[in-house]
């Protein structure tokens, strides 16, 4: 009789050891591979759900670049809306003007209205909204009084960009506009008639009271204001509006005019010019603002997710840690004693099989064989279980994802290679001393006690 066949009908005769002894070595099994497989679920939920919540952040910050940027662009275009209201920031003056002259007298100076047309016609990008003028302080006769006159005509568009809607309507001939202070004093209203320098004019508009010279400032035709003042085809100045591309920089524009235009000069005034400047760049900033702590929260988000499923991690590490070698201690422990109980059972057989010529190797290779048997059939039951067990617990049941995910990197997998080698190695060690007990046993004191 074979070794294995001993060895089958030993396993027949005592199912209830033999049963023990597999749910040893598969409660062992099942807890390496369902504690190697929790932890590797544990990684591919925390890859899932980062990659879940990155997509999700990046759709926020991507919704939240569209926004803040239609919320910027609708924020500048405000900006730039109110800050036309403060009027032309740029003036366009004759060479010979004395620029202490201008703040004490006003303009006094003058050039030739061809140069506005020229400068429309021209590739000039530095500034808009072109508006030529004379201004002079007058005597208004009829009043006994002196104001400011401002002779103005329609703004002149530059050719190559699109029409702009203008900062100023123009005056139309036989119309005039009034300061607050004039109407205030003199006590008119719109549709009121005048005499100015013995020209009659209707007053078409009043401005409010803005607290500068506008107060005291009427407003006419370029052309009757210079057959008033003895000006024809000439000007005083052009007055301008500085573009936003031009980046507030103020020796760009006058590089630019005073090479488009010799004998000029270029004056900013400065409040308007800075508000304009601050006003972008508040607009500019507040998007700027919004769309970077919307990347902050996306980021704290993703950390504290990270963190969470870290946390989560190491307390299953650290369970299995401790559970799965006490698991395969208490395993080991009861092959051991499985096996020397049985050993001490089948003594007077074993004086038998040794009597008849079974040799202390056979003797030895029977517990083991036994021992192998053990150790396969609770390996394979122990990985299905363990897997199963692994699985549920890992939470992968409802996620969707592929269970070939589990063996992306190779670690699952090679447990499960390893689980029946480290079975079959703990049972037979755990039988070896009990197999070398028994087969050292000498069969006539075995059957003489008998």
């Amino acid at each position: 009789m074979t070794v294995w066949r001993l060895a089958v009908r030993e396993i027949l005769h005592r199912k209830l050891s033999f049963l023990m002894g597999v749910i040893s070595v598969t409660t062992a099994v099942a807890c390496l591979v369902g504690a190697q497989t929790l932890l590797r679920a544990d990684r591919v939920i925390t890859g899932h759900l980062l990659e879940q919540k990155q997509t999700e952040v990046e759709q926020s910050i991507a919704a939240k670049e569209s926004v803040v940027k239609q919320a910027g662009a609708d924020l500048e275009d405000a900006m730039r809306k109110h800050m036309l209201g403060l009027g032309f920031n740029i003036l366009i003056l004759p060479k010979e003007q004395s620029r202490s002259e201008l703040l004490l007298n006003g303009m006094t100076a003058t050039m030739p209205e061809s140069y506005v047309d020229k400068l429309g016609q021209s590739n000039i990008v530095t500034v808009n909204h072109l508006l030529p003028s004379v201004t002079r302080r007058v005597l208004w006769p009829e009043q006994n009084r002196e104001v400011i006159l401002i002779g103005t005509r329609g703004e002149v568009p530059i050719q190559h960009r699109a029409l702009k809607k203008p900062l100023l309507e123009e005056v139309a001939e036989g119309k005039m506009v009034i300061g607050h202070e004039i109407q205030k004093e003199l006590e008119l209203k719109v549709g009121d008639t005048v005499t100015f320098q013995k020209q009659e004019f209707t007053i078409s508009a009043v401005h409010p009271e803005r607290g500068s010279t506008d107060d005291v400032t009427i407003w006419m035709n370029l052309r009757q204001a210079q057959e008033l003042l003895g000006m024809q085809n000439l000007i005083n100045a052009i007055l301008a509006l500085e573009c936003d591309c031009a980046g507030d920089r103020i020796s760009a524009i006058r590089a630019e005019i005073e090479a488009i235009l010799p004998g000029t000069q270029v004056i900013e005034k400065y409040s308007q010019a800075l508000a304009r400047a601050e006003a972008r760049s508040k607009a500019k900033e507040s998007a700027e603002s919004a769309l970077e702590q919307e990347k902050k929260s996306g980021q704290a988000t993703l950390l504290r997710e990270k963190l969470g499923r870290d946390q989560l991690e190491q307390q299953h590490t650290g369970f299995a840690a401790v559970l799965v070698p006490l698991v395969l201690a208490g395993s080991a422990v009861t092959i051991f004693l499985l096996a020397l109980a049985n050993a001490r059972q089948r003594t007077e057989e074993i004086g038998i099989l040794r009597a008849v010529g079974l040799k202390s190797q056979q003797i030895i290779l029977v517990f083991l064989s036994k021992a192998t048997l053990i150790g396969c059939a609770g390996a394979l039951l122990g990985i299905g279980l363990g897997f199963w067990i692994g699985w549920g617990l890992g939470g992968l049941s409802g996620t969707g994802l592929a269970w070939q995910q589990l063996f992306a990197t190779g670690n699952l997998l090679q447990t499960i290679v390893a689980a029946p080698v480290l079975a079959i190695a703990l049972t037979g060690i755990a039988s070896w001393v009990p197999a070398l007990l028994a087969a050292q046993q000498d069969p006539a004191v075995v059957l003489q006690g008998g």
